[in-house]
């Protein structure tokens, strides 16, 4: 359990990274703001990057994220009880798992379909949201089991 932890922080720390980098103006992996955000946002008709408010809050979201599971690992002391660290996780797990499945429906396909981001969702992103809200879940789960 403290190794999946470890991995999903580790995870969403880079993933959180890049949300502070996007916020801060970096483009990669495009050339350029408009096709940063054809990379990583997908929206149709996107021509800029989300502000960095916006990108900041993403980033916050994330790194909660990643110590809720720290500390469901068993990593540092919380001042919460399992039960509601494990409720948390299950929550954020479950947004993570919608956001996964829904990158593989039509729906999704028809909000988000400039390219390349369309193919990245379908190829990188979605699954791994799929993994990361699995892993959440599976923490979750054992520690309301404890």
């Amino acid at each position: 359990m403290t190794a999946l932890a470890l991995i999903l922080a580790a995870v969403l720390t880079l993933i959180a990274a890049l949300h502070v980098y996007w916020g801060i103006g970096g483009i990669w992996p495009g050339s350029d703001p408009r096709s940063c955000a054809r990379a990583v946002v997908g929206f149709a008709g996107i021509e800029a990057m989300p502000s960095t408010f916006a990108s900041f809050v993403v980033a916050a979201a994330i790194i909660a994220a990643a110590l809720v599971a720290l500390a469901l690992g068993g990593l540092f002391a919380s001042p919460f009880d399992q039960v509601p660290l494990g409720g948390a996780a299950l929550f954020i797990g479950l947004v993570f798992l919608g956001r996964g499945i829904a990158g593989f429906t039509p729906a999704w396909r028809r909000l988000t379909p400039e390219m390349p981001f369309a193919r990245l969702d379908m190829r990188y992103y979605s699954p791994l949201c799929l993994l990361i809200g699995a892993g959440l879940a599976f923490l979750a789960l054992q520690g309301f089991a404890q």
